[in-house]
């Protein structure tokens, strides 16, 4: 796990910016491997922190944990995850889906939303929100 620093003022405050930032990321990484990024934001939508998780071909681990501990240690109000599909299909799967609902659940109970998480295949990225599941 590799973690950075987010400089100020950058926000995450919408779809479109929330795209463009983990294409940023995702630009970086090799396309034929999953990994997660989660940003933390405050309340008006500014990184506090950014983390990636690293997986392999078949998939990248979800570690809840270190997610909901960044959140509480960052104060973070909102969480946005990004993730890519190697597979070139940018549709949520349902580890996805099941992820996302687990990961809402617990972040509530420390009064931070989940504000999207967007799943990247090549030059696609769906988006969680959109579909209307967050």
């Amino acid at each position: 796990m590799r973690y950075e620093r987010a400089e100020p003022p950058l926000k995450i405050d919408g779809y479109a910016a929330a795209r463009d930032f983990f294409a940023g990321c995702m630009s970086d990484v090799d396309p034929t491997r999953e990994n997660l990024w989660v940003a933390h934001v405050d309340d008006e939508a500014r990184c506090l922190h950014v983390s990636r998780h690293a997986g392999n071909e078949d998939g990248a681990a979800f570690p809840l944990k270190q997610i909901i501990a960044d959140a509480a240690a960052h104060g973070s109000a909102g969480i946005v995850l990004a993730h890519n599909h190697p597979s070139g299909d940018a549709r949520p799967s349902e580890s996805d889906f099941r992820a996302t609902r687990r990961l809402a659940a617990v972040a509530e109970a420390l009064d931070c939303t989940l504000l999207d998480h967007l799943v990247f295949a090549g030059a696609e990225c769906t988006s969680l929100r959109r579909l209307g599941y967050l």
